[in-house]
């Protein structure tokens, strides 16, 4: 399965402050190493055109926008 980080999503994480920063990046790295594991909830974007988009909480205040397909994830904002 093919994984992609967008420049968008590392454009956003700049504007983050550093704790915010690690736990996205935490939760991107857990989506990385095991897509179906189940501390991940998976939310799907209803309003969005394409849905194939989803979100992911990476903690209470922050979420990550991924688009889901059968052979990728692409890691599009935080």
């Amino acid at each position: 399965m093919k994984f992609l980080i967008a420049d968008s999503f590392t454009k956003a994480l700049g504007k983050l402050t550093a704790q915010e920063q690690s736990a996205a990046k935490i939760t991107v790295f857990d989506m990385q190493q095991d897509p179906s594991s189940p501390g991940l909830k998976f939310h799907r974007i209803e309003k969005s055109k394409d849905q194939n988009f989803w979100s992911i909480r990476s903690s209470r205040d922050i979420r990550i926008i991924v688009h889901k397909s059968a052979n990728s994830f692409l890691v599009a904002y935080v």
